[in-house]
C-alpha cells in the first residue's frame, strides 16, 4: 500500500473496535472500502488477522496505536487478473 490514512488511536477500546471506528471514517471521507490495515506489532498483540473483512498486517514503520489504512494495491491487482482471464 503506498497511500492511506494514517489514524491514531491509543483509547483503550479492543484493537477491533478502534479498527473499526478508523475504517468508518476512511469510508466516510473518502467514499471506498478499505482492505487493508497495517499496525505495529505491538498494537496487533494476538489479536485476529482480518477485522470485517480488511486484512490486518504487522508492519514495523507504523508507530504504536497508528493505524494504516487503506487500499492493497497487490489485492487489487491479483483481483482485477482473475477478472480478465474469466
Amino acid at each position: 500500500m503506498k497511500i492511506g490514512m494514517l489514524w491514531f488511536d491509543d483509547s483503550s477500546q479492543p484493537l477491533n473496535e478502534r479498527i473499526i471506528r478508523a475504517v468508518s471514517y476512511y469510508q466516510e471521507k473518502y467514499g471506498l472500502m478499505p482492505t487493508l490495515c497495517q499496525v505495529h506489532p505491538q498494537t496487533l498483540d494476538n489479536a485476529e488477522n482480518k477485522v470485517d473483512g480488511i486484512r490486518i498486517c504487522k508492519k514495523l514503520s507504523v508507530m504504536p496505536n497508528y493505524f494504516w489504512i487503506g487500499i492493497d494495491e497487490e489485492e487489487t491487482r491479483v483481483e482485477a487478473q482473475s477478472y480478465r482471464a474469466a
